[in-house]
């Protein structure tokens, strides 16, 4: 990642954005450095899509300022455009063509001489395991295919910013990290990428930043251990070697729920607590049969920001 004085890859300032009386998107700060990994997380309607529509030239906005390497995204829209690859989360291929034939298109949209844009095809197809299907129309892929050409089309032009919507959404555990290992390679190279994801595995494992958005608004910002350690939650599980029917009094102090003899605490840093949560068992007389500690990750801070989990968001449509 470059130094922060340096022109961020991606600027956004007070972005907003109204849909007749609905305001999609209220003041919205993002600043991506070039070389980042980057994630965008939030419910379904919280403003991710239009976010990237905005960056991408597929919607206007109402208020505020959008860059892309300093350049502003509506004077300068050639410009920016051809800086950036959207693989969106809805497939988009011309079913009458090759998913080759596609590629080298797609090279010629953004001027690629057509003999550069058919080694690019051939590049990519063999690079995400298509080179076999390059004769065949899209329409006869798996959705797992279908996804690796969605976004090997993203990256004909080889753009230095690469814009990812739910990329690995219905794909195998397998292809997955497949995709994962290609796209920590484009970042190692340089490549600038914003994510948004439903896996929260996937936000861990790859941003080196995220933002997560609620009704228009960038809520929290930060590294995925930044943010898990200041608003995460652990949890200690205990197993008592005996059925109690309430809670002794000595756990008072702490956020305590029983079910049958299983008693659950929450608490911030679980590690640090479980001395004492220990000595209050000891001073009721209790004995644990078994212990059990659960950090605090980022799922934990998106139910928290969000009132959700990502797992309900995944089943729930479009973002």
């Amino acid at each position: 990642m470059t130094d922060t004085n340096e022109t961020p890859a991606i600027q956004i300032r007070g972005l907003k954005k109204w849909y007749g009386e609905f305001q999609a998107l209220r003041g919205v700060d993002i600043r991506i450095e070039e070389g980042e990994f980057y994630g965008l997380l939030g419910p379904n309607g919280a403003g991710k899509s239009t976010t990237i529509h905005v960056l991408t030239g597929l919607a206007n906005f109402s208020e505020g300022q959008v860059e892309v390497f300093g350049h502003n995204v509506v004077s300068d829209f050639r410009y920016t455009r051809s800086r950036i690859g959207l693989a969106a989360q809805e497939f988009n291929f011309d079913r009458f063509f090759t998913i080759e034939r596609l590629l080298i298109f797609q090279g010629g949209y953004f001027g690629l001489p057509k003999q550069r844009a058919t080694e690019r095809a051939e590049e990519l197809l063999k690079q995400f395991g298509l080179w076999e299907k390059r004769n065949q129309d899209s329409r006869k892929l798996s959705g797992g295919q279908k996804r690796r050409l969605q976004i090997a089309k993203a990256l004909v032009h080889q753009p230095p910013v690469l814009i990812l919507d739910e990329p690995t959404a219905g794909v195998d555990v397998e292809l997955r990290h497949m995709l994962w290992d290609y796209l920590r390679e484009l970042n190692d190279r340089g490549v600038t990428i914003l994510l948004t994801t439903h896996y929260i595995e996937e936000a861990e494992q790859l941003c080196e930043r995220v933002s997560v958005i609620n009704r228009g608004e960038i809520i929290a910002d930060g590294s995925p251990e930044e943010l898990t350690d200041q608003m995460g939650g652990g949890c200690i599980e205990l197993q008592l070697d005996e059925p109690i029917e309430t809670l002794p009094e000595t756990l008072n102090g702490f956020d305590a729920s029983l079910e049958d003899n299983f008693i659950r605490i929450r608490v911030e840093q679980p590690n640090k607590a479980v001395q004492e949560v220990m000595n209050s068992l000891n001073d009721a007389d209790l004995g644990v049969y078994e212990m059990r500690i659960r950090e605090s990750s980022l799922e934990d801070v998106f139910v928290r920001l969000t009132g959700r989990t990502m797992a309900e968001e995944a089943t729930d449509g479009q973002p």
